[in-house]
């Protein structure tokens, strides 16, 4: 259907009658018509001229047909309405809303002229039907089959969205499928709401009133265009302006004209990124360096940080070891804190380095994320990028103080905090354990478990033994505050003596003898027999016998006793004793065992 057409105008210039007298015009209502003069033929008249004459009368009213577009003149703007001329027998009357603009303010005045379409060629008060809106929407129409046609970009703005994809007002409402939004599914399609989009007609059915519009198409082309001419001169170690198209957790997708490049996370700063959404936003402008580009898969790897110097270059210069430096805690793990030393740098306080005295589990325990702590540099290693970092550095080593406060054989109490299989460890000032072990917990007692002596929470007074600062040891004793029985023993007896003692168990090379609390001695095997008489004796368990000291160690703490010993210097001493009441000294052996 034509927008418009060439207008044409009634007579008005006077013509001959059929009698040959000239036309009066008059008016028809508010239209001005053509009227003889004479109402009767003139019988001389040529026919011919005469049938021309009522073609002109006839043709003086423009054929109009309905639901053509045409062009009409306003004679009249009221309040409520505006009457339109448009060359036929009678006036169309259109309701003033439809030549408001958005202000409220009416756009026409008379002698205007407008498009209108004409939907009837009277109503029931004798005026044509007319709708400047629909034919407005007709006009529409038209310049959308024309730009389906010739593949012309359209210009929309999304109205809201709907199942299957957006609607869209390019003049009438329009579809816009999800699939061809963009070259790439778009997740928000609300977002879009309100934007104005360039697209293009794929498909449209007038009749139906069916419009499907694709922008992925021109974008499509467009990139196309663009592609080639960025390959034309991408390469490797070219500095290109981008933007940001695509967000992910591992990196950004940067359009580089029809072309993206993946700009990973670990390329976007020489410093610490959790996420790109912290550094980069999509639509951003950012400029980016060509690190790969594979011609035959057409991809691009980029770099944001290359543009920039490398901070580890010269750390060794800014963070020599021994040097204080303070940064802020950026991450926590079961081994220690990382520390920002600046934007791209980083230290580790491993947990061991975190406190003199206290046994740190896990960092969280000391600090935490978004700290700011001050530490000193231990080591650095530029081309690991890592710089060691020591937290209790910074304070005086309580370790080192202890020796001073505490020299061996300094009585000190302490609460058991913690048992072992091995010892009890208590509480000498706070964070600083001392170790009694399970040797040092009694003189006589066989101790199997640290619990028959000690219970946790217990307060006990022990004895410093030693301290090593260096490995963060001290050790205690308990059994060092009582008088040691085995010096008390080993000063009242020497070898030779006579004691008496009581079989406590008997083992395959000896018997174990208990001669005092707590102090015990050993009969061997070879000291059981009476090798004078011939005689085996049998010892019981828990039954007491008489023997005789024949060793005594007190380095290592052991008694030699011997009950064959015993038995010989009895026998000696009988002898002797019976060889001083003979005189001569003439007695056997013999006589002597008779005598006894």
């Amino acid at each position: 259907m034509a927008i418009s057409q060439d207008e044409q105008k009634p007579a008005t210039d006077s013509a001959p009658n059929a009698a040959g007298s000239p036309a009066t015009p008059t008016r028809s209502g508010n239209k001005q018509v053509m009227k003889t003069t004479s109402p009767w033929r003139d019988e001389d008249a040529d026919p011919q001229e005469y049938a021309a004459l009522l073609d002109l009368y006839d043709n003086s009213f423009r054929n109009l047909a309905e639901g053509e577009v045409v062009k009409g003149t306003v004679l009249k703007v009221t309040a409520n309405e505006v009457v339109i001329d448009v060359g036929y027998k009678s006036e169309g009357v259109i309701p003033v809303d439809e030549f408001l603009d958005e202000t409220g303010q009416v756009i026409v005045r008379e002698g205007d002229v407008v498009d209108v379409l004409l939907e009837r060629t009277e109503d029931r008060e004798g005026h044509i039907v007319l709708s400047r809106e629909k034919a407005e929407k007709m006009k529409i129409w038209d310049e959308v089959e024309r730009a389906f046609a010739e593949r012309k970009v359209v210009i929309g703005r999304v109205v809201e969205r709907i199942k299957g994809g957006l609607a869209v007002d390019i003049g009438v409402r329009a579809f816009l499928p999800g699939s061809q939004i963009d070259v790439r599914p778009v997740r928000n399609l609300d977002a879009l709401k309100g934007q104005e989009l360039r697209m293009r007609v794929i498909k449209v059915n007038k009749k139906r009133g069916n419009i499907v519009l694709s922008r992925k198409v021109l974008l499509e082309e467009e990139n196309a265009e663009k592609k080639k001419s960025t390959l034309e001169t991408l390469a490797e170690g070219k500095v290109l302006r981008g933007v940001v198209k695509n967000i992910t957790d591992y990196g950004a997708f940067i359009d580089l004209g029809g072309i993206d490049g993946l700009l990973h996370i670990t390329d976007m700063s020489w410093g610490r990124v959790g996420h790109p959404s912290e550094l980069f936003k999509v639509n951003d402008e950012i400029d980016v360096v060509v690190l790969k580009y594979d011609q035959a898969t057409e991809r691009v790897s980029l770099g944001h940080k290359q543009l920039m110097a490398d901070p580890w270059t010269t750390v060794m210069d800014r963070f020599p070891a021994g040097v204080r430096v303070s940064g802020k805690v950026v991450s926590l793990t079961d081994y220690g804190a990382f520390i920002e030393l600046e934007p791209g740098v980083e230290g580790l306080i491993h947990v061991s380095e975190m406190s003199w005295s206290k046994r740190v589990k896990h960092p969280s325990k000391i600090l935490n994320v978004g700290d700011s702590v001050e530490a000193q540099v231990l080591g650095v290693d530029p081309a690991a990028r890592r710089i060691s970092l020591g937290l209790k550095q910074v304070e005086s080593n309580p370790w080192h103080e202890l020796a001073e406060k505490y020299p061996v054989g300094t009585r000190i109490k302490g609460k058991v905090r913690n048992l072992t299989e091995f010892g009890a460890f208590v509480e000498v000032e706070d964070d600083i354990d001392g170790l009694i072990h399970i040797s040092d917990m009694s003189w006589s007692k066989r101790v199997k478990h640290p619990s028959e002596v000690l219970k946790k929470g217990d307060v006990v007074e022990a004895m410093v033994l030693s301290i090593d600062a260096e490995n963060q040891r001290l050790s205690l004793g308990l059994k060092q505050l009582a008088t040691d029985i085995w010096e008390d023993f080993f000063s009242r007896h020497k070898a030779g003596d006579n004691i008496e003692g009581k079989v406590v168990r008997m083992t395959n090379f000896g018997a174990f003898v208990e001669l005092d609390e707590g102090i015990e001695g050993l009969i061997h095997v070879s000291e059981f027999d009476d090798s004078q008489g011939g005689e085996k004796i049998d010892l019981e368990v828990e039954k007491s016998y008489q023997m005789k000291i024949i060793k005594l160690s007190p380095a290592e703490r052991k008694i030699g006793l011997s009950i064959r010993a015993l038995k010989s210097a009895e026998f000696r001493t009988d002898w002797e004793s019976y060889a001083t009441s003979q005189g001569d000294g003439g007695a056997t052996l013999g006589d002597h065992l008779k005598h006894k």
